[in-house]
């Protein structure tokens, strides 16, 4: 067995954190195992918020201090920790940063805009300056910069997850960038799907009444915890993970799916609007 890393509790709060818990659950003798058992938890998913790779959910902290006798400690600190993890992020949209590096599987439907994953540089700073008219430059450019990064979870060959979106058709002609930035947010979902990063389908215009047609819907699971569905309004957002409502959403999900155009169908029609927008093309 290879020597263990220690934790460099300066590095940041979710480390310094982390290194307490280690320390906490060595003192009481137990192993990961047995501190993650009686909880909803898997052993990888304490073992990476020990490390600060990860945050601490409220119930966990609730059940890690009851197990470790530590006075609601761990539960207090979740929100410091919290708050180090989403800067440049809304704090309702918390839980899906965490969420999304470690998902197995990401399926999302947005019918007004490209997912954020998704967007190119130009179209995240046109959306958020369009929600935050008056912010000032350098609050745009930190939220920006944060949204970009979020994207760097396609560039890793062995953490990637299963990625599916389903895209209205009218996204492929929604006039919010110029002609050459729409073709070049057009061709990095291309690019991703050509790549096996992703599988982009769309959902035809004229396809008439269709589950969730009233807003987004972000379906993840994991190896180590409860799948959670993320639903988003323009400065809220919400966090469902009551098995119920979620095999709801699921079922919903797969009836879009089925609605929507195949997969090479789709990225055909992705391709050709870009095109035409590097054409100056407009089709009805």
């Amino acid at each position: 067995m290879g020597q263990r890393k220690d934790i460099d509790g300066s590095a940041s709060v979710p480390t310094f954190y982390g290194k307490e818990l280690r320390w906490k659950r060595e003192e009481a003798g137990l192993t990961l195992q047995q501190l993650v058992e009686g909880s909803f938890y898997g052993l990888s998913h304490l073992s990476e918020i020990e490390r600060g790779q990860r945050r601490m959910p409220a119930e966990l902290a609730e059940h890690v201090d009851r197990t470790l006798d530590t006075d609601g400690f761990f539960q207090r600190r979740c929100e410091d920790v919290r708050k180090a993890k989403r800067r440049g992020h809304a704090s309702y949209f918390e839980r899906v940063l965490e969420a999304e590096k470690h998902a197995e599987t990401i399926e999302e439907w947005c019918p007004t805009l490209i997912p954020g994953l998704l967007q190119t540089d130009a179209y995240a700073r046109a959306v958020v300056r369009a929600a935050h008219p008056l912010a000032p430059d350098d609050e745009v450019e930190e939220k920006v910069t944060a949204r970009m990064a979020r994207a760097s979870l396609f560039e890793d060959d062995h953490k990637t997850p299963e990625y599916w979106a389903i895209l209205p058709e009218s996204l492929l002609r929604q006039p919010i960038l110029p002609p050459a930035q729409a073709a070049e947010q057009l061709e990095r979902i291309a690019a991703l799907a050509m790549r096996r990063r992703i599988v982009p389908q769309i959902l035809p215009w004229n396809c008439g009444p269709h589950p969730l047609m009233l807003g987004t819907a972000k379906i993840m699971t994991f190896p180590d915890a409860p799948p959670p569905v993320c639903t988003e309004a323009q400065y809220s957002g919400d966090t469902i993970d009551d098995p119920a409502l979620v095999k709801q959403y699921r079922k919903a999900y797969d009836r879009l799916r089925a609605a929507a155009l195949p997969p090479e169908a789709s990225l055909a029609l992705i391709e050709q609007a870009a095109e035409d927008h590097r054409n100056g093309k407009q089709r009805d």
